[in-house]
């Protein structure tokens, strides 16, 4: 399944923030370390598995929960950190992460239960 472009701009700017964060925090000079690397890859694994696809807004105004507990933390203090840091080298990315963030939050849409009858 090839992804739309809005996942295709979301995985460019996790990618994008990992990078200055690995580069700021672990000394990797553009490229990953393999603790970086491996959130890099749980994150894009999540985002092709997204329910929302190309409907979703910034994933911590959402209501499903993609990441584990432990790799959300990760994921957060990661955005926490090169969020603010993100304007100068990727304004577009930055732009548009923003303007998911105004996005209204998709809800789930609940499917009935294969064993009971409508």
């Amino acid at each position: 399944m090839n992804p739309g472009p809005r996942i295709t701009r979301e995985k460019k700017t996790i990618a994008a923030m990992m990078v200055i964060y690995c580069r700021d925090h672990h000394g990797g000079g553009g490229r990953l370390c393999r603790e970086c690397a491996s959130l890099l890859d749980y994150g894009h694994r999540r985002l092709d598995t997204c329910p929302f696809q190309e409907d979703k807004t910034a994933c911590n105004r959402c209501e499903v929960h993609c990441y584990s507990s432990h790799m959300r933390e990760r994921a957060r203090d990661l955005m926490h950190y090169s969020g603010p840091r993100m304007l100068r080298p990727h304004p577009i990315l930055s732009l548009w992460h923003l303007l998911d963030k105004l996005r209204p939050a998709p809800k789930l849409k609940v499917r009935p239960h294969p064993s009971r009858k409508p």
